[in-house]
Formats: C-alpha cells, sequence, structure tokens
C-alpha cells in the first residue's frame, strides 16, 4: 500500500476530541460530523475517521477545506487527492476484510443531504448487516464504541495504514 503522509494520533489520544492538522485555518469540522465520528489520521487533504457505529466497518474522508459541499468546489488538484485517499481509503478496508476472511461489498458515497459539508463514507457492507441490502443511512441508531473500543479501532485501523 502507498504512503498517504497521514499523521497518527498518540496512543493516549482522547479520541473524542482530538483533530488532526488543518491545511486551511477556516476549516471547520461540521459538529454533527464530529459527533457522529472519531478520528484515526490526518492524510494530506482529508481527516481520516471511524463511524461511531460498532455494526458497521465504516470510514469517512473530510477534506480540510472550508465551505466545500461539492466534489467540484474542490481544486483540481484536490480532486486528484480526494480520488487518492478515497483509493486508499478503499484498499485499507478490503485488506482488513481479506485478513478477516469476509465476504464483503465496498460502498462509496457522498450525500450530503443532513450533513452539506463535503465528506465521503467509505464502508464495507455484507449480507448479514441491519440494514442489508439497503442503504445504512438512516436506518436505525447507531450502536456506539466505548472509549476503550475506540480506542481499539484506532490501534487496529493504524496498524493498516
Amino acid at each position: 500500500m502507498s504512503d498517504t503522509g497521514y499523521t497518527k494520533a498518540p496512543a493516549e489520544t482522547n479520541l473524542s476530541t482530538t483533530n488532526g492538522p488543518k491545511d486551511d485555518v477556516n476549516f471547520k469540522l461540521d459538529e454533527r460530523l464530529a459527533a457522529d465520528s472519531f478520528w484515526l489520521a490526518s492524510w494530506p487533504l482529508c481527516e481520516l475517521r471511524r463511524f461511531d457505529d460498532q455494526r458497521y466497518v465504516w470510514l469517512m474522508l473530510v477534506p480540510r477545506r472550508a465551505d466545500m459541499t461539492e466534489f467540484v468546489d474542490l481544486s483540481e488538484a484536490d480532486q486528484v487527492q480526494l480520488a487518492r485517499e478515497i483509493k486508499q481509503a478503499s484498499e485499507m478496508l478490503l485488506q482488513d476484510a481479506r485478513q478477516r476472511q469476509q465476504k464483503v461489498k465496498l460502498n462509496v458515497g457522498a450525500l450530503g443531504n443532513v450533513v452539506s459539508q463535503l465528506h465521503i463514507h467509505v464502508l464495507l457492507r455484507q449480507p448479514n448487516d441491519p440494514a442489508w441490502p439497503g442503504p445504512v443511512w438512516g436506518h436505525s441508531a447507531a450502536l456506539r464504541f466505548a472509549a476503550a473500543q475506540q480506542q481499539q479501532e484506532l490501534t487496529r485501523w493504524q496498524a493498516l495504514l
């Protein structure tokens, strides 16, 4: 896997409040995205976040650019970088699934109907997941990770970075 230039969090990081470095001084993570996910790493363009729901293997990429709602709002260079980071996140998820010998379907989406800030969902779906084969968005309330479980998730995903 190629190096994304990410920044890892120290092991003792409080995942609920820590964010990576910001490239755009005016960038602010939408409070709903912050409440529904926790930080895993900072890549050259995006914050890599873990969606806070134990039922799904679900990552989220949030470009650190202010006032972005659509992919086309990004500069061409940022569009290319975002595509690289989507590919990297996708490869991480698929690598993890292969190691666990799981049959999965990769889903990538940027809806923005509820939270308009540009963010991309990268998640694995399985026939036994609660929302299969329908959409996960709005299916049911999240089964959140406890703090210790968030730390385990951080360790798990950073091992694949």
